[in-house]
């Protein structure tokens, strides 16, 4: 790895400072490939003054803490918790309901369909009733006169 880092160009400020920002003022976290070439330019003036700038801002990202939450956040949060599993809940109530209803039309839909397929046309066996016929019987004029016929 030595060998292959004399074949490599030396490491100018601008790439230092940025790996300086992203990885930190620590060169052990920096990437295997370039921690050799980092150390050479961290022994310079300029190196030195970008690991001291990255070092105080890891510094301050390290000595931020977060406080646990309080117990009224926790309690809201699992208060909000149960009423959501209780809609959750209903929804999947109704769904079911509807989607019971919505199989029962559709199989009385594939009911009737089939009954109308297979069901063969009746022709009546009555006569089509007209303007003519009463409760009475027929008034037309082509019709037989019941009081004749006695």
């Amino acid at each position: 790895m030595a060998e292959g880092s004399r074949n490599e160009p030396a490491m100018d400020a601008k790439r230092f400072a940025t790996l300086a920002e992203a990885y930190g003022g620590d060169l052990r976290r920096w990437p295997e490939t370039e921690r050799m070439t980092g150390t050479v330019f961290a022994a310079s003036e300029a190196g030195e003054a970008i690991l001291k700038q990255a070092g105080t801002l890891d510094t301050l990202l390290d000595s931020y803490r977060v406080d646990a939450p309080g117990k009224a956040l926790h309690d809201s949060i699992l208060q909000v918790a149960g009423r959501h599993l209780v809609q959750r809940r209903r929804q999947r109530f109704w769904w079911l309901g509807l989607g019971l209803a919505g199989i029962g039309l559709a199989g009385a839909v594939a009911g009737l369909a089939l009954v109308t397929i297979v069901t063969p046309e009746l022709q009546p066996d009555h006569t089509v009733l007209d303007a003519n016929v009463t409760a009475f019987g027929d008034v037309g004029p082509d019709a037989e006169n019941g009081e004749e016929s006695l």
